[in-house]
């Protein structure tokens, strides 16, 4: 990869592959190997590669009309609005469009200001992306560090303790912000009332509660956002990752009191919810209601749980639907993820012990058991490595 040292940035490290083309959930590198891929560029292409409709969308969009800047209205962005706001279930809700996860949580940081109060508390080990904001709001250390002074008046507390966030959250409390199940720490799901249970701590001391459903949205989990099981909703919600199906598209969407905290001229996004991101994202809401996808992620996903679970090195199996990690019985993820690609499946390692597993939500069950076969394989050899 001289190419890439030699005219990008290393904040990425060098890769490994250079991929030319993909089809579903197979990718093809410029070698000619084509590979399994179960990582769907981590959590994004939830329809996989070159799907026709979104394909469709965006071909016929980018002929029409590519770029009108957030001074004009266009058709896609008020009915992709009109679509979040349906899923939502609440009429209140309002939507800001931007590029990315990061700047969806930036936008919240923004929104929460605007309640007159400035602390936040957030947990540890959580992941909300990589800008100032967001990174201050992030709670892993490796990546904070070195970019401080941070934003102050974040507190971070353990993901999934409520007692700890019952005794960080006060009247001074601007915004508490949590990831329904934690991604990029290992796919950490939280105690099954814990989500409840912030729902009540921020309305008794009027804060914000926002969930950061970057990687657990757009049909993740095998519901639409990943916290719908708890049974409460949220002030803000944060949108992206599989939202554009593959194109760069965020989403900050408001609702109740917090839906009009923005006034005219506060935030803005050069591209956010331009026509072509959101007719991809049309495409994407449209075709998994009619390919009825979610039924897909919720059996493979039970199929992927059991028999991962049975892996010997495996020592546990977790997550929600498609949303998978397995923590090893040693600390070789790293050479899981290189073996498993020596044998032609994409996974990612985002621990010494862990494995994120996050396909496409239409992978097939002989993909599934594919996967099965071959990372049983390399889990069992890198384990007597």
């Amino acid at each position: 990869m001289k190419r890439w040292q030699k005219a990008l940035q290393d904040n990425y490290g060098t890769p490994t592959l250079e991929l030319i083309s993909g089809k579903g959930s197979s990718v093809k590198a410029s070698d000619g190997i084509i590979y399994l891929d179960f990582l769907a560029g981590i959590a994004t292409n939830v329809l996989g590669h070159a799907y026709p409709a979104i394909a469709k969308a965006v071909t016929k969009q980018v002929s029409t009309l590519g770029h009108v800047s957030n001074f004009y209205a266009h058709p896609n962005v008020l009915e992709l609005a009109e679509t979040l706001q349906k899923m939502t279930g609440d009429k209140s809700a309002r939507t800001f469009f931007c590029n990315s996860g990061a700047e969806a949580n930036e936008a919240a940081l923004k929104l929460s200001r605007k309640t007159g109060k400035v602390r936040i508390v957030a947990t540890k080990e959580a992941f909300h992306g990589r800008t100032m904001g967001a990174l201050s709001l992030t709670g892993q250390p490796s990546k904070r560090n070195p970019f401080k002074p941070l934003i102050k008046g974040v507190k971070h507390v353990p993901f999934g303790d409520s007692a700890a966030m019952k005794r960080a959250i006060n009247k001074r409390t601007a915004m508490v912000i949590v990831e329904p199940i934690m991604g990029e720490a290992g796919v950490i799901v939280p105690p099954g009332d814990y989500l409840k249970n912030l729902r009540q701590y921020c309305d008794d001391n009027g804060a914000l509660l926002v969930f950061d459903c970057v990687q657990t949205g757009m049909g993740r989990t095998g519901d639409w956002f990943g916290y719908e099981y708890s049974g409460i909703k949220p002030d803000v919600i944060t949108l992206a990752k599989g939202l554009g199906g593959g194109l760069p598209l965020g989403a900050m969407i408001a609702l109740g009191k917090a839906s009009h905290l923005f006034e005219a001229g506060d935030h803005g996004s050069t591209f956010g919810g331009n026509p072509i991101a959101t007719a991809a994202a049309l495409a994407v809401i449209k075709s998994i209601e009619k390919e009825k996808i979610l039924k897909n992620v919720n059996v493979i996903s039970e199929y992927l749980l059991t028999e991962i679970a049975l892996i010997e090195g495996v020592q546990e199996v977790r997550g929600a639907g498609l949303l998978i990690g397995a923590t090893l019985e040693k600390p070789v993820a790293k050479k899981v993820v290189k073996r498993s690609q020596e044998l032609g499946l994409l996974i990612n390692a985002p621990g010494e012990s862990i494995i994120r597993i996050a396909p496409a939500l239409n992978i097939s069950m002989k993909q599934a058991e594919k996967f099965v076969a071959i990372f049983t394989q390399a889990v069992k050899e890198s384990q007597n490595v």
